[in-house]
């Protein structure tokens, strides 16, 4: 049989990043939240993949040891110096910003697999160029949280030209379960032996598209409203500390002023129609740079990758990433 897998997902473990002078959490999602959609997917494999921890890896894991039917792979996403490589099938942390070859080492030395995330993005710390000259399992060719029209065709047609060695991964890159369930891989077999079978034999099949910008939208508006409430609650001092939460330790470690100035800049951002003129410009911008990237490619190497996506974000190729299955399943 064929199964589903996500294999690059993410929990409130994952911290908080920086836009300008705004400072807010990559996710606000639990690790059990994201392991109850991924059964409602239909997948039979999770990975949780937090950036710089297993924390959210091994509280899922725990969390699914007492379900049937979902198996969960401790990982990571980690900043190497030259860029992030995911790390599967982890039980430690693997130091940040150490150069991508000593990263490498740690999670072989873990027996860890290890996957090239976004290889070609424009706007993520990624290793681009890197992937050739280093031993990777994998490579995501479809990455749910890039919608640009151009770091994904760019890893398809890497794969074209290199048949047979990586395994071509798709993942939803989903940081919460609003853009979960759009990108998955499909091996042979059942759980997660099985899933890493596919990947070290090369056997893997990319299915699926990128999030919709909808659920990009919904994804923004629950982070600020979330963290939002608890401010309000700390601001009370009604907000009870809770160690397994990362993200109210965080609001715990902050001073009023910016608490107030977090609750009232929050109230602004999801007061319609803010949400989607802010997604729908960072999305426009995207795909402008994409089309320049596009042209420059183009012009370079005489050859297209748009042909690789039609109309929905699909991959057109013949490895299977995307078929009408896929389509008619994610257009509901």
């Amino acid at each position: 049989m064929r199964s589903r897998a996500d294999t690059h997902v993410h929990t409130y473990f994952s911290g908080t990043t920086k836009y300008k002078a705004l400072k807010f959490p990559e996710s606000v999602t639990t690790p059990e939240e994201q392991v109850d959609r991924a059964m409602k997917n239909g997948y039979s494999v999770i990975c949780i993949t937090d950036h710089n921890t297993i924390k959210g890896g091994v509280r899922a894991k725990n969390y699914a040891s007492g379900l049937d039917g979902i198996d969960v792979v401790i990982g990571s996403e980690i900043n190497s110096r030259e860029g992030e490589i995911i790390g599967l099938w982890l039980n430690e942390d693997v130091p940040k910003g150490l150069p991508i070859e000593e990263t490498l080492d740690l999670i072989r030395s873990q027996g860890g697999v290890a996957i090239a995330p976004h290889p070609f993005s424009f706007y993520v710390h990624c290793l681009g160029e890197r992937i050739f000259d280093l031993d990777i399992d994998g490579i995501e060719v479809l990455n749910g949280g890039h919608p640009d029209g151009y770091t994904n065709t760019r890893a398809q047609m890497v794969c074209e030209d290199n048949p047979g060695r990586w395994a071509q991964i798709s993942a939803s890159d989903a940081h919460s379960v609003y853009t979960a369930g759009y990108a998955w891989t499909e091996f042979e077999g059942e759980g997660e032996d099985d899933l890493r079978s596919a990947i070290l034999s090369k056997t893997t099949v990319p299915q699926g598209r990128t999030s919709p910008v909808f659920t990009q939208v919904q994804w923004s508006i629950e982070v600020v409203s979330r963290a939002r409430k608890m401010i309000g609650k700390s601001l009370l001092n009604r907000l009870p500390a809770d160690p397994e939460n990362p993200v109210v330790t965080k609001i715990h470690s902050i001073s009023s002023g910016k608490k107030i100035a977090g609750f009232v800049g929050g109230l602004i951002y999801i007061t319609p129609p803010f949400p989607f003129i802010g997604t729908m410009l960072s999305t426009t911008w995207l795909k402008r740079r994409a089309q320049a990237l596009t042209y420059e490619f183009e012009t370079k190497f005489r050859r297209n990758p748009s042909k690789h996506l039609d109309e929905y974000g699909y991959c057109n190729t013949d490895s299977g990433c995307g078929d009408a299955a896929g389509k008619k399943d994610q257009k509901k």
